[in-house]
Order: structure tokens, then C-alpha cells, then sequence
């Protein structure tokens, strides 16, 4: 907005204000004007009617007695049509506007506890809003939008609420922790239980083996030379079986030392201890 000899230009989005010996004559729209000083007349001052915020920090405290830093934002204008009680009823709109939201908010605050406040943000927004809507028309002002955006705790009470937080979590993950280590076991003891029951197939199957191998070679024994008892095989077997052991206990370098009889009458014993052990079985099976 620039003035020469008497002529005004009044930007876009912006209305001046024309006085005549002081008192308010009319509202300049945007564009040039002719403002003839001589006869007084004179330019008062300028008015936007662009969308200004302004940010307003409120501490209050909530029902639950937590102290909380409010920051509301509010988009307000002056109205083309009311520019003259815009600029002459107020001396400072932004102080006007903020001692109004301080107002509402330290009276709706109060009444939640912190989580509601939280939660309840929008209709503390609403409030603020409502309030400013109608005390600022009366001024020439619109609300055109209130917001709450944030809602600070203390430092303590964060730290403390954070706290909670990852006290929580723990416990989660340690819930969670100690179920696999219950799966991981039981896999285990399933695999160790599969495991004992496959080894007891195998040593049964072996044992049988043996058995029938004896068998047999008691059978062919018996039918390839005439006149020998199934006791003369076995204990052929048996000598047979100790002279086999013997090797490998002595062909082995990693065997630590072993003390048993090994005259020929050892193993007649170590026959009849079989022999006996066997029989002992078979009757307590029958």
C-alpha cells in the first residue's frame, strides 16, 4: 500500500481505514483512492484480511492431578464487512484471543483425567472454538479453525508413563520367551522319548538276530556232524564268541584295562553262567 500526492493503492487481501479530521469516515477496498490530506482526511491504518494463527501454550492440570502444557492453535481472520470494529474495538486481538482460550482450556482440562484428555482433544478443540466464535464476532473476527495440537505431561509423569510402557512390553516378551523354551522342551523330550523307543527296536531286532543265528548255526551244526547235541554247539559257539572278544579288546588301543578269567576252564564256566542265565529266563517266562 504506497500514497502520492494525496492517492492511496491498497493491496490485495487488505482494506484500509479512511478518518476525516480524525473520526472513521469508510473502509478502502483493495485498489487506488484519492485521500485529499488538505481538507483532513487521512489514512488511520491498514487491516488484513488474510488467515493469521496464532499458537497458544496453556498449562492447566488434569482431574488426576497431572500438569500439562496445552497447545492450541488458532486460525483466525478479520471480516471484510465488520473491518472497522476489527480495527477500532480491539488494541491487541492476539492478547484478547488467548486469554480466551486460556479460559476454556483451564476449565474443561480439569474435568478429565489424563488419558481422557487424550482421547477427548477434539471436543476440547470444539469448546475453544465455540467460545471464541462467539466472544470475537462481536469484534469483527472469524474463527475459522481451532486446533489441539499437542497435550504435553510433565517430564516425570512421561518418564513414568514410558516406564509402564516398556514394563509392559517386558513382560510380554518374557511371556512369550519362556513359551518357546516350554515348546523347545517338550520337542525334545518328544525327540529323546522317539529316540529311547527306536533304540529299543534296534537292540530287540538285534537280540532277535543273534537268536536266530544261533539257531541256525546250531541247526546246520547238528545236521553236518552226526552225533553232536545242541549243548556241544553252543558251547562251541561261546568259546568261539570269547576268543572274538578277546581280539578285540586286545586290538583296540583306546580300551582301558580288563581283568577275566582266559584259562580253557573260564570259558566252560562263562558257558554254564550263559547257560544257566538263560534257563533261569525261559522259566520265568513260562
Amino acid at each position: 500500500m504506497g500514497q502520492t500526492l494525496g492517492c492511496i493503492q491498497v493491496d490485495q487481501s487488505t482494506v484500509a481505514v479512511k478518518e476525516h479530521f480524525g473520526k472513521f469516515d469508510e473502509v478502502l477496498e483493495p485498489g487506488c483512492h484519492c485521500l485529499p490530506w488538505c481538507v483532513g482526511y487521512q489514512l488511520a491504518g491498514s487491516l488484513s484480511l488474510r488467515v493469521q494463527q496464532l499458537d497458544v501454550r496453556c498449562e492447566t492440570k488434569t482431574k488426576d492431578n497431572v500438569f500439562v502444557t496445552v497447545v492450541a492453535s488458532i486460525q483466525y481472520r478479520a471480516l471484510a464487512g465488520k473491518a472497522s470494529d476489527a480495527f477500532y474495538k480491539l488494541s491487541n486481538t492476539k492478547a484478547q484471543i488467548q486469554a480466551y482460550v486460556f479460559d476454556v482450556i483451564r476449565a474443561s482440562v480439569p474435568r478429565l483425567d489424563l488419558d481422557s484428555t487424550f482421547e477427548q482433544k477434539n471436543d476440547i478443540a470444539k469448546a475453544v472454538e465455540s467460545e471464541l466464535e462467539k466472544a470475537m464476532s462481536a469484534y469483527g473476527f472469524e474463527i475459522v479453525q481451532t486446533l489441539i495440537v499437542d497435550i504435553e505431561p510433565d517430564a516425570q509423569v512421561k518418564r513414568a508413563m514410558n516406564e509402564i510402557n516398556a514394563a509392559a512390553r517386558l513382560r510380554v516378551a518374557a511371556n512369550e520367551k519362556a513359551e518357546a523354551e516350554k515348546i523347545l522342551q517338550i520337542k525334545k523330550a518328544e525327540g529323546e522319548a522317539e529316540s529311547k523307543y527306536l533304540s529299543g527296536l534296534g537292540i530287540a531286532r538285534q537280540r532277535q538276530a543273534i537268536v536266530d543265528g544261533l539257531r541256525d548255526s546250531v541247526l546246520a551244526f547238528s545236521e553236518s556232524v552226526p552225533g553232536t547235541t545242541a549243548k556241544d554247539v553252543m558251547d562251541m559257539v561261546l568259546v568261539t564268541q570269547y576268543f572274538d572278544t578277546m581280539k578285540e579288546i586286545g586290538s583296540s588301543s583306546k580300551s582301558s584295562a580288563v581283568f577275566i578269567p582266559h584259562g580253557p576252564g573260564a570259558v566252560k564256566d562263562i558257558a554254564s553262567q550263559i547257560r544257566e542265565g538263560l534257563l533261569q529266563a525261559d522259566s520265568l517266562i513260562h
